[in-house]
């Protein structure tokens, strides 16, 4: 059975136990933040990335851990799997705040970061692999959120949709991690960064058209 699987199960376990406990203690025994972090809770790097806010928060990113998790493990096994979510799901914590994005007492949690990880090497490693639950090539599916998160911390303005509790830079981060992975385990990762970068044109270029004969928009206005 893929490591993949008992990270979701870890994620929705993680949250319910959450959920169900005062707010406060979880916000000291649960999410990550530095003040947390300095008072020794040094396990909080590890539940911050099973427990999820919400519901919402939650589906939100399980369908991504479950694509994007499960094509990366089936490459690079699962010792390298678990490597990879770790590193990226505590670098994306651990940076904004040493670096002063965000203050020392901010919580943080969620699996997203450490998925924007496995997506970025995903991408390098075999863009073509097409997902049935999203209908698109998984390469065009990272480009796309990385590109869309991206905008989100530079220009928020200008993407209908922002959600200022959403630690959009560390997405960035996470995806960034990723990277240099994706291009030690690929033999081809050039030719598939281009060919991501292409798909990426396609679709813009299909949207603009879509939205100039039809007017159709998309729910983030670009993308």
């Amino acid at each position: 059975m893929r490591v993949n699987w008992f990270l979701m199960l870890g994620c929705v376990l993680a949250s319910l136990y959450a959920w169900q406990q005062d707010p406060n203690w979880t916000d000291q025994n649960l999410v990550f933040s530095l003040n947390n972090l300095y008072a020794g809770r040094v396990w909080t790097l590890v539940t911050a990335l099973f427990v999820h806010a919400s519901w919402e928060h939650l589906l939100g990113n399980l369908p991504f851990l479950f694509v994007f998790g499960n094509t990366l493990e089936k490459m690079i096994g699962r010792n390298n799997h678990l490597l990879v979510f770790f590193l990226g799901g505590f670098t994306s914590f651990l940076l904004p705040p040493i670096i002063g994005i965000y203050g020392p007492d901010t919580g943080m949690l969620g699996a997203s970061a450490a998925i924007f990880t496995l997506a970025a090497i995903v991408m390098l490693m075999s863009p073509l692999k097409f997902s049935w639950l999203f209908l698109a090539p998984q390469g065009l599916v990272a480009i796309i959120y990385f590109v869309l998160n991206v905008a989100l911390v530079y220009a928020p303005s200008v993407i209908p949709g922002y959600d200022p509790s959403v630690a959009y830079i560390a997405h960035v981060i996470g995806f960034t991690v990723g990277v240099p992975f994706g291009i030690a385990w690929s033999l081809h990762w050039k030719k598939n960064l281009v060919i991501s970068l292409g798909l990426f044109s396609i679709y813009i270029v299909i949207l603009a058209l879509l939205n100039a004969l039809v007017g159709i928009q998309t729910p983030f206005g670009v993308f």
